[in-house]
């Protein structure tokens, strides 16, 4: 096992991990994304090219059965956008999960014209009046990328993709996570940052002319790993 491996395998085990069954927020996390209450409040969509369809619907694969948000993409790139500055330093633990009936095909993600993901949710650090300082992490469902592996965005320096998943073999399930935002900015963009200021998700086919749907469960930021 070489150096870098090892240091990813570390870095997996500290800062997140999948999780085998699904989490319950409690009193004290901040919810942004209550999908399973059938609300999409504060969530503002951002078209890139051609319109994503996201819709609440009923999932009955589960029990008991539940509402989340599908997303559907047919060679469009739209997300949906929750605005909200966020203070890391009291709940610095991202808590969602994911589901997508299929991954796409022969892309280089590294490169523009592979620039798709069937599932993604990132972390906006607005750089104010400076817009060129504004910064993205990306956390992704990859075709091809190893797990743990990370990389720059092909359009922009400043935005970092982070594969959390990889490839077909959990395509169907529902996939839970916890990451620490704050550890994560700090390891791949090498910044200290206290407030985020919004946090998307998105679906997207545009580059590689492919269809995907993806399934998002609530989104909330917590204090502490559980």
């Amino acid at each position: 096992m070489g150096r870098g491996t090892l240091c990813c395998l570390i870095s997996l085990l500290f800062f997140s991990s999948a999780q085998a069954e699904k989490p319950v927020p409690s009193e004290s996390d901040f919810v942004i994304g209550k999908f399973s209450k059938s609300a999409l409040e504060h969530w503002q969509p951002k078209i890139f090219s051609g319109e994503t369809q996201y819709e609440l619907v009923l999932d009955k694969t589960v029990s008991p059965p539940r509402t989340v948000l599908r997303a559907n993409s047919n060679g469009t790139a739209s997300g949906l956008f929750f605005k909200q500055r966020i203070d890391l330093e009291k709940q610095p633990w991202l808590n969602w999960s994911w589901k997508t009936e299929g991954v796409f095909s022969n892309l280089d993600e590294r490169q523009k014209r592979g620039d798709d993901f069937v599932a993604r949710l990132y972390i906006v650090v607005d750089g104010g009046l400076f817009f060129w300082n504004t910064r993205a992490l990306n956390y992704v469902w990859s075709t091809s990328a190893a797990v743990g592996e990370s990389w720059p965005n092909p359009f922009t320096s400043n935005a970092v993709m982070l594969a959390l998943e990889s490839g077909e073999k959990h395509v169907g399930q529902w996939r839970y996570y916890r990451r620490n935002v704050r550890a994560d900015l700090k390891k791949l963009l090498g910044k200290e940052v206290r407030y985020i200021d919004a946090v998307a998700v998105m679906t997207d086919s545009d580059n590689a002319g492919q269809q995907a749907t993806t399934y998002y469960g609530d989104v909330y930021f917590s204090a502490a790993a559980r």
